[in-house]
Parts: C-alpha cells; sequence; structure tokens
C-alpha cells in the first residue's frame, strides 16, 4: 500500500475522533465559536458601529445584528475593496472569493488569515471521513481530478482576488501535489470548453482514482473523453472508484453520469461556500450532512416562511426542528455577521446536526400561490426519470408562463434537454405532473381548481443549456444551472433552442 494511503487511516481515526466531540456538544461549541467571533472583531468598524462590546449573548446579537444579505454588506465591503483595514474583521482579507451569484450580479467575498484553514481542512475532513468509515484509501495513491476556476488571481484593493475553488489550488498540501490533476498550466485555460480539452488530454494516460467537481461540469469532461476515445470511463479509468461532487442537488445528474461512466462507483456530497465550508457529507451509511459547528462559523437560522416578513424569528441551532425548512444566516471568521446566505436547508439529524439542502431563498415558483421549491421539482424529475428508464436527462429550468387568453388557465412550463428523450413525452409529462402535484399540495389545489392546467414540457435542442451559458460567460467553473425561476428570463432565454414540431 502507497504511503498517503497507509498513513490517511490513523488520522482519519484521530479526525473522527476529534468531529465526534464537537458534534456531540453542539451548545458547547456553537457558543465557544461565538465567543471568539464577537471579540475577535470587537474593534472593527463593524463591531464599533454595532455596539460588540455590549454584545453577551445571542439576544444581545440579534438586537445589535440585523440579517442582512450581500446587498445589505456592500458598502462594508466596497470599504474593504477600496484598501481599507479593520472593518469586517481585523486587518485585511488574505483574499476577495468572486463569485457570479445566482441572485445578483457578482459578489466578493473576504476569506481571511482565520478563515482559510477551515475551508482547506473541511475539505480533507471529508475524505477521511470516508476513509475512515469505509477503509478504502486506496484512491489517494492514483491521480485525483479536480475541476475547478482558474488560479490566477487578479487584485481588488491590493487583495488577491477570484473564484474559491482557484484560491484553494494555491493551498493544495505537498503530499497531495504529485497526483492533483489538472496542472496548474491547464487549470488557467480560461475558456471553458478549450479548458475541458486540455484536461482530456492530460488525464487520458492518468491512473485516476477520484474525480470532483460540479456534475453538470463532470458530465461535460466524461463526454469529451466518450467522444475521444469511444469507451465507457470505467474502461479508460479502471480505477476510478469516488466522485466528490457538490454545488448542486446530484440527483437529477446521477442516471447520466453512471450510465456514462458504465459502473457504479461511491459518491461524496460536500457544501462549500465561499462563505464558508458549511458542511460534508460524514457517512455513506447515513441522509444528510454533517453541519461543521467547529468551523469558525456561528449558525443561525430562519422558517422560510417568515423569511420575507417583517420581524422573521430567528433560531440558533438548539431551537431548530426537523422537516422544516430554514434559510441560513452566518456570522464568521471572514467578517459575515448574521449574513443570509441565500440557500435553504432541512434538518434530518439533531444528533448530530445533519442538513440536506432544498433549495435557494430567492429560486421559487409562486406566481400563483404555490410556492414551489427546487427540492420539489427535482424530487419530482427523479422519480419520473426512475418510472421512464430509457430517458437520460440533460439538464433543465422551470418557469410560470401566465396565460393572455380568457378562460384558458396558466400553467408551468418545463424547459427539458434530453440526452436520451422518453419514448412519449405527454405520458413523461403526466408522471411529471402526478409527482409534483403529490409533493406540493398548494400546486395540486391549484390544477385541481383548474386555476392551473397541467405542466407543459417544452423539449430543447442538444447543447441548448451549454449554448446558453456559454453566450452569458457562465460556462464551467462554480456556475449552475437554475432549476426553476418565478420569472422568466431564462426559459424565454432558452426558447431560442426550443425543438421544432414537424
Amino acid at each position: 500500500m502507497a504511503l498517503p494511503s497507509l498513513f490517511s487511516k490513523p488520522v482519519a481515526t484521530w479526525v473522527v475522533c476529534q468531529q465526534r466531540r464537537w458534534s456531540q456538544n453542539p451548545v458547547v461549541t456553537q457558543h465557544r465559536v461565538f465567543k471568539q467571533l464577537i471579540t475577535s472583531a470587537r474593534n472593527t468598524f463593524f463591531g464599533q458601529e454595532h455596539r460588540f462590546n455590549t454584545i453577551r449573548n445571542y439576544t444581545d446579537f440579534k438586537a445589535c445584528v440585523p440579517v442582512r444579505d450581500y446587498e445589505g454588506m456592500t458598502a462594508y465591503i466596497d470599504k474593504i475593496k477600496a484598501g481599507e483595514s479593520n472593518i469586517l474583521w481585523p486587518g485585511k482579507p488574505l483574499y476577495l472569493a468572486k463569485t457570479s451569484g445566482t441572485t445578483s450580479g457578482s459578489k466578493y467575498i473576504p476569506i481571511t488569515k482565520a478563515s482559510m484553514p477551515h475551508h482547506l481542512h473541511a475539505a480533507r475532513n471529508t475524505l477521511l471521513n470516508y476513509i475512515h468509515e469505509t477503509g478504502k484509501a486506496a484512491f489517494l495513491a492514483k491521480k485525483m481530478l479536480f475541476l475547478s476556476g482558474s488560479p490566477q488571481l487578479d487584485s481588488v484593493g491590493g487583495i488577491p482576488t477570484g473564484r474559491l475553488s482557484g484560491i484553494v489550488n494555491h493551498h493544495v498540501p505537498a503530499y497531495l501535489q504529485h497526483n492533483h490533476l489538472p496542472s496548474y498550466a491547464t487549470n488557467c485555460v480560461e475558456d471553458w470548453e478549450a479548458k475541458v480539452d486540455a484536461v482530456v488530454a492530460e488525464t487520458l494516460p492518468a491512473k485516476m482514482g477520484l474525480m470532483a467537481g460540479i456534475p453538470p461540469w463532470v458530465q461535460m469532461y466524461l463526454d469529451k473523453l466518450q467522444q475521444r476515445t469511444g469507451r465507457l470511463i470505467k474502461d479508460i479509468f479502471p480505477d476510478l472508484s469516488l466522485l466528490v461532487h457538490g454545488g448542486v442537488n446530484f440527483a437529477p445528474y446521477r442516471a447520466k453520469l453512471f450510465d456514462t461512466v458504465g459502473k457504479p462507483m461511491d459518491t461524496i456530497e460536500t457544501y462549500p461556500a465561499s462563505e464558508g465550508f458549511i458542511a460534508f457529507q460524514d457517512s455513506q451509511q447515513t441522509e444528510g450532512l454533517l453541519l461543521q459547528l467547529n468551523s469558525g462559523i456561528f449558525f443561525e437560522f430562519v422558517p422560510v416562511n417568515e423569511y420575507f416578513g417583517e420581524s422573521p424569528t430567528r433560531l440558533g441551532i438548539t431551537e431548530v426542528t426537523m422537516g422544516v425548512d430554514y434559510a441560513v444566516i452566518l456570522s464568521t471568521n471572514a467578517g459575515l455577521w448574521a449574513y443570509s446566505l441565500g440557500d435553504t436547508v432541512r434538518f434530518v439529524s439533531t444528533d448530530p446536526y445533519r442538513i440536506v439542502v432544498t433549495g435557494r431563498i430567492k429560486h421559487f415558483i409562486s406566481a400563483f400561490g404555490e410556492h414551489v421549491i427546487a427540492e420539489e421539482v427535482e424530487t419530482a424529475m427523479q422519480h419520473t426519470l426512475a418510472k421512464h428508464s430509457e430517458t437520460v436527462l440533460t439538464e433543465f429550468t422551470v418557469a410560470p408562463q401566465v396565460s393572455t387568453q380568457p378562460g384558458v388557465p396558466s400553467y408551468h412550463e418545463w424547459l427539458i434537454e434530453f440526452s436520451h428523450p422518453p419514448q412519449r413525452i405527454p405520458a413523461f409529462a403526466q408522471d411529471l405532473e402526478q409527482e409534483l402535484r403529490r409533493l406540493n399540495t398548494y400546486y395540486n389545489d391549484l390544477v385541481a381548481g383548474k386555476v392551473l392546467q397541467s405542466l407543459q414540457i417544452t423539449q430543447l435542442t442538444r447543447g441548448a443549456f451549454k449554448q446558453h451559458m456559454q453566450a452569458e460567460n457562465k460556462l464551467g467553473g462554480q456556475n449552475k444551472v437554475v432549476h426553476l425561476a418565478n420569472d422568466r428570463a431564462l426559459a424565454d432565454a432558452l426558447l431560442a433552442h426550443k425543438v421544432s414540431v414537424s
């Protein structure tokens, strides 16, 4: 057995032991994080403005610091971008992580000397938990592919700035550098299609053990491999045994990806964000992702059904209930304070605290009062695909279509790109409708009451989503397709790729 594989097992045992200590003591753990954050930032511009010197407990904190989204933080971020120090956290950030955002334009998220290690340790611990539970460590001796953004950084206010995944590339530990792919030069290629071509050329001779990335972009890489060789991935990389994924719900992509690979393999889900590494799958046997309560983040949760109200309830970790959708609120050692991340989660365990991601707080359809969320359309699609085994999905999005004809009800339009379409689109649409009605009682009532007519599928040509993302300069990297929206901006743009009916 290679040395990295051999040494990883005792290290994994130690990491899991430490993890159990804090995860079994969530109150103490979060209280310690809270105190450290308030004490460290007391003399910053934000801390003085929000009377951190008077904050003794969580109740004081809620009274002094309101919940803000990124737009509410821009005045402080702008000061940092202008080169000012001690604004949100002592000194200047090490980096600014630039994100395209799914609800606004570009965002600049600070990463500090205090927060950077937690991004790295959580990524490491994700693999160590897997090794500890399964005993499988052979992949460490093989090549490992991480599809990520460019590590080339710009400078904003004297601070290195780039994509989080590109920033993390500068911190790959020495013991992994010899088997980490792609090379630095290939990773710096900005054009995503050219980059994937270069990654294919570089990885074809490799003995691959692990792949990591956002599922649609991993699929694009696998498709390119298959086009180049005419072979299944299992025949190109017989040692490939593990896929690490995050960023989007994996379920709609699973069937096509494993069909391309040609064999089942283990997967690990992660929940990294520029704002912090929120959670990761710590077990192959249980549902959910372990919330990282000991990683410089103080967590709050707002019930989704109160989020847009005047005085939404703010809950600490011990106040949450399983089965309820919450908006995630963070205060971090990167200097984010009561920051609304924009994601929604649901707890599936409170011992330890494990979550599933259910969507985005601003990504829903409620044009007619139905409040359909991302988890519901993704689950409906997953169950429908299971009923139509011949069907392979590439990508989809859903939008409301408001009727302009008197007496004709409005409907939800599903714009879908198939790599292998169903034998009968009407039957597929009917099953999809039944699944969504089962999952969302409000939608069911609207259809039953003929306020809405049944959903309609608009089939898109192959490559539609890729071409759209390319046109928007959002191809690859950390960019994701939005699976539903309460407006028709994306849907109307995609209609240019509608399959023409003869």
